[in-house]
């Protein structure tokens, strides 16, 4: 009897173990970060262009928007393919064969992310187009910047970053460092009592730009007043000429060159020649040398990111004397 009793209590012990070790294997599956297989764990995402499952910490990411690659890069988190054109200088590894090219910023190849099979797929603008046909590849939500809001849609992008990855504390201190800055340089501005003008130049071209526009963060968050606050919103801006510019005599100049961010190595794209000729130079920014070229990388190609927003505050108050 003894014995019967022996062998039933080793076969009931043996269950239990088995069960702990199963429960423990599936708890760690569950909660397996960025450094391993993707949590079972899913995530319903709000975006612009609809909600979305996401699963927490997916591991194969496909990014095409720089800004948000940016931010991954900045919280250390891993990507699998990125649209490698004119990926901006300082996420030049990325251009790196270990990396997918998944197409450019507005054709995505799609063949490719089909092989990459990704757990996540993030968008902005440029991609807004191709957002159902990704849809039916991997779960995909977009994180564009919404420039009317600019900085509180730069945090809810922020935010949801870390709500997938779990570095909600990191985020939480980049914004608050961000926030620290933006408001020494609000206070810079103010003390000057100057008025601003932001362009983009492009091919010999001029474009200018108003409050709640594409680089209407300048007068929205950084507190410039506008020299013409009656600029309509577009994505492309106002087309205007030199006289325009002498018309409005901004105190400021800013001027974002897009020939310098999409050109390709020692191209030059002679911004400073168009910008400032014989008429600009009798304006009240040329004479002050308040003409100020802002890093095109920040702001045209990479905007909304945890590094290119604070970059974006420091060139701003580096410009303001």
């Amino acid at each position: 009897m003894k014995k019967v009793l022996t062998l039933l209590m080793v076969s009931l012990l043996t269950l239990v173990l088995a069960a702990c070790g199963a429960d423990e294997k599936q708890a760690g599956s569950a909660s397996t970060g960025n450094d391993g297989e993707a949590s079972a764990e899913k995530l319903t995402i709000k975006h612009e262009l609809g909600e979305t499952p996401v699963p927490k910490n997916p591991q194969k990411l496909v990014v095409f928007d720089f800004g948000i690659l940016d931010s991954l890069d900045k919280l250390g988190i891993e990507v699998t393919g990125v649209p490698q054109k004119n990926v901006p200088p300082y996420l030049s590894k990325y251009a790196d064969a270990k990396y997918e090219n998944v197409g450019s910023l507005k054709e995505p190849d799609f063949e490719k992310i089909n092989e990459i099979s990704p757990d996540l797929i993030i968008i902005s603008g440029r991609q807004r187009d191709a957002y159902q046909e990704l849809s039916e590849i991997a779960p995909t939500i977009y994180l564009g910047v919404d420039t009317s809001r600019y900085m509180e849609s730069f945090k809810e992008n922020m935010n949801t970053l870390g709500q997938i990855f779990g570095k909600e504390s990191q985020i939480e201190e980049e914004l608050a460092a961000i926030d620290e800055d933006i408001k020494a340089l609000n206070d810079k501005v103010k003390a000057t009592g100057k008025n601003a003008l932001i362009i983009l130049a492009n091919e010999g071209k001029i474009s200018a730009y108003g409050p709640g526009s594409r680089f209407g963060i300048l007068h929205d968050v950084f507190g410039f007043t506008a020299v013409d606050p009656g600029i309509e919103v577009s994505t492309h801006g106002k087309d205007i000429s030199s006289e325009y510019i002498v018309e409005q005599n901004p105190d400021y100049l800013f001027v974002v060159d897009r020939g310098a961010a999409v050109s390709s190595g020692d191209e030059a794209s002679g911004a400073k020649d168009v910008v400032e000729n014989e008429l600009v130079k009798t304006t009240n920014a040329y004479k002050e040398g308040n003409i100020v070229y802002l890093d095109p990388n920040y702001w045209y190609l990479s905007g909304g990111g945890l590094t290119s927003v604070a970059e974006m505050v420091k060139e701003v108050s580096a410009g303001v004397k």
